[in-house]
């Protein structure tokens, strides 16, 4: 699954960054996204259901759904 289809307040751990988007996928490495990280879905954006507010580590982080998607996760109970 993608971090953009979590749930609302659902937690998951991040399995791979999508390296089809280089350039993308380094921006989001150099954020501090990286294999093996919490991550949570904390609520999404009025506008579209954008951004969606992603809890890393301690940091929140605005994110859109398109980055989202890159990230894929295995959702944690």
């Amino acid at each position: 699954m993608n971090l953009d289809q979590l749930t609302e307040g659902a937690s998951a751990r991040i399995v791979s960054i999508d390296d089809g988007a280089p350039d993308l996928a380094a921006k989001l490495r150099e954020i501090g996204f990286c294999e093996g990280d919490d991550v949570q879905l904390l609520t999404r954006g009025p506008l579209a259901g954008q951004p969606l507010a992603i809890r890393l580590n301690r940091r929140i982080i605005a994110m859109r759904r398109e980055e989202a998607r890159t990230i894929q996760v295995d959702q944690t109970p």
